[in-house]
């Protein structure tokens, strides 16, 4: 019988622990995507870059043919890291461009979490590369888009067989939180809750203005 103890599981995400990687969250991208919805998925990219930010989450911006071909980044995304500028790629593959490798060693960090477009190259590329490398790797699978459900649902397949582990963009921020009694970042994880949380974060606006203090944000 094993022993239970008030310890969170070692394969949870904290703030200090990954580096996160956005890939190629751009117009172009976006254009050609149809396994989300673009405002949903503009909406799990803000999530995401927000809660990476207000966790001081090291992030690696990165696009692909910025000016040539496939247009800026999310502004929902380069708002959350104001003069943070993208690395712009040539490769499909993020993780053969030298500068990502130079940045990840950087902030010297084992685990890596992607989300990105196109789900088929953009994010396996550098997920089956960095697995390989011996790092642990996440896909935010909701921040992801493909050029169709299937070569989503193929290309995340793949990923968790050679082992990553998918999440979803609500489960990361509050993944980040994990307790409400964190003082420090209760206000800001609400605040990005309410704005870009759906369902959830209508609740929460309800709640608090219904019942104040009273009311709980336990999911």
């Amino acid at each position: 019988m094993p022993t239970a103890v008030a310890a969170p599981g070692q394969s949870l995400l904290s703030p200090g622990d990954h580096t996160l990687v956005l890939i190629d969250h751009q117009s172009q991208m976006a254009f050609a995507t149809k396994s989300i919805d673009a405002i949903e998925l503009r909406n799990n990219a803000g999530l995401v870059a927000s809660a990476a930010a207000a966790f001081h989450v090291p992030t690696v911006l990165t696009t692909v043919a910025e000016k040539s071909f496939s247009g800026p980044m999310f502004e929902e995304i380069t708002a959350a890291f104001p003069g943070q500028a993208a690395i712009d790629r040539t490769t499909m593959n993020t993780w053969e461009d030298p500068r990502i490798a130079v940045e990840i060693n950087r902030i010297g960090r084992g685990r890596i979490v992607l989300a990105g477009l196109w789900t088929s190259v953009c994010i396996v590329g550098p997920a089956l590369s960095a697995l390989a490398q011996g790092f642990e790797v996440y896909v935010i699978a909701d921040a992801c888009g493909d050029v169709s459900a299937e070569a989503h649902g193929r290309a995340m397949e793949r990923m968790q067989q050679a082992g990553a582990r998918p999440m979803t963009a609500l489960q990361y921020l509050l993944e980040l939180q994990r307790d409400w009694a964190r003082g420090d970042t209760y206000d800001t994880t609400v605040s990005i809750a309410k704005r870009y949380g759906g369902a959830y974060g209508i609740g929460l606006v309800y709640a608090k203005t219904m019942l104040g203090e009273h009311a709980s944000e336990a999911g």
